[in-house]
């Protein structure tokens, strides 16, 4: 299914950067990454525009993150608990709202395009703990521009490396997500004892 998607990238480049981004700001298992980095390729080659398709993907992203905020701003913090307390989610929505509580709108920022994987999660629970919107929005909007702007570059400028491209922007993401689990279950345990 992903080479098909893949294949509609220079067909309806733009509206499949727009979608695939906003799905995946809200917890959707969309390759968005990837969607930019395929982009970008496609922008080096001529096939499709570069401020176009970085202009889609990243008005996806900020209306993902203000969905995202929104339903968390009106489930409250009874969302957040039934989010916690689902086994798929729950590690990783107590980790964003460790994250938050701690930096707030860095948090935010960071979660963009940094701990993209937390991204999603603090949408919500910002929502859910009023966090000022203006305060979100800017975070949201500085970490979503940092976040297009290196996986639509990358792309267009490895376009003939893209596979090579997107294996070790995947590992360097999950390189530094399994850092920031393993930092807050340090800091855990280190409180504990």
């Amino acid at each position: 299914m992903t080479e098909t998607l893949f294949a509609l990238v220079p067909v309806y480049g733009g509206w499949i950067l727009l979608v695939g981004t906003y799905l995946s700001c809200l917890a959707l298992p969309i390759p968005a990454s990837l969607f930019m980095l395929t982009a970008g390729a496609f922008a080096a080659a001529g096939d499709l525009a570069l401020s176009s398709s970085a202009g889609a993907a990243l008005a996806g992203a900020i209306a993902g993150d203000q969905t995202g905020f929104a339903i968390g701003r009106r489930g409250g913090t009874p969302l957040v608990r039934r989010l916690k307390a689902r086994r798929r989610t729950g590690s990783t929505v107590r980790q964003a709202e460790a994250m938050l509580d701690r930096h707030g709108v860095a948090a935010v920022f960071l979660t963009r395009w940094l701990f993209s994987p937390l991204g999603p999660w603090v949408n919500f629970i910002g929502g859910a703990l009023s966090l000022g919107w203006a305060r979100f929005t800017l975070g949201s909007v500085a970490g979503e521009t940092v976040w297009v702007c290196v996986y639509v570059g990358l792309g267009f400028a490895f376009a003939g490396q893209i596979a090579l491209v997107a294996e070790l922007a995947a590992d360097f993401a999950g390189l530094l997500a399994a850092g920031a689990v393993a930092v807050l279950l340090g800091r855990l345990l280190f409180r504990r004892s």
